[in-house]
């Protein structure tokens, strides 16, 4: 089933997928980066769990109604998703300040943001993935006005079904990061992962960080960290 490496990136490989040029396969590696490439090191066991956390974040997008590239968790650490052509945009959308809002702004770590926050990104190694504005956007990825309203507000509403989620797992959702990619008829779709390697996730009774934040901070145990969040959400969706 497996065919040829197509891409290699920080986080995943990416391979074609023999006789379905519409599908792709992604392999999580257990690599982790920070800080734009410049914090690197491995953990054993990291690619299992962001692959078996974004196969259970989209499974429930899906029953709600959200569409992605996913299809299936094939294995640990591989899943099998439909083929986008991904728009070079990063959406950021923000329910409490932290990390580099706080900085860039001067904002408080911790204020709440109500409505929720929606920032857009270049995705652009080479340029450090700068912050934009619609009208870069517009300029910089092709997307019409149209289609970044849609973005927008499909991030919004994923927003509103990981609250919900993440709190049932005992876990505040403080912001995310969310890549879309367009299907071979055009449609744009959610693509490449929801893990806490894209999220910010604060425990709600200690408010301890739950994800990437412990080895951006070296703040403890990455693996335990993600273990405990795997556990969380296998106990909230095999309760539904």
């Amino acid at each position: 089933m497996k065919g040829s490496l197509l891409y290699e990136g920080k986080a995943k490989k990416v391979y074609h997928v023999d006789g379905e040029p519409n599908q792709l396969i992604l392999s999580y590696k257990n690599d982790a980066t920070a800080f734009n490439g410049k914090k690197k090191d491995r953990f054993e066991g990291k690619g299992r769990l962001n692959n078996l956390i974004t196969s259970k974040v989209f499974e429930y997008l899906k029953q709600n109604q959200i569409s992605s590239h996913f299809i299936e968790a094939l294995n640990d650490t591989e899943q099998l998703v439909e083929k986008t052509t991904i728009i070079p945009l990063e959406v950021v959308v923000r329910n409490v300040a932290a990390g580099s809002i706080t900085r860039r702004l001067g904002i408080q770590e911790k204020q709440p943001f109500e409505p929720p926050l929606v920032e857009l990104f270049y995705k652009d190694d080479e340029l450090g993935d700068p912050i934009i504005n619609d009208e870069h956007a517009y300029h910089l990825t092709g997307i019409s006005e149209e289609e970044l309203s849609q973005i927008k507000q499909m991030a919004l509403k994923v927003n509103s079904q990981l609250l919900q989620l993440f709190k049932v797992a005992k876990l505040k959702l403080v912001d995310f990061k969310l890549e879309f990619g367009r299907l071979e008829d055009g449609t744009i779709v959610l693509a490449d992962e929801i893990s806490p390697d894209t999220c910010r996730l604060w425990d709600l009774d200690t408010g301890e960080k739950m994800d990437k934040d412990v080895f951006r901070e070296s703040l403890g145990d990455l693996i335990s960290v993600y273990e405990t969040i795997l556990q969380r959400l296998e106990e909230n969706t095999c309760a539904k």
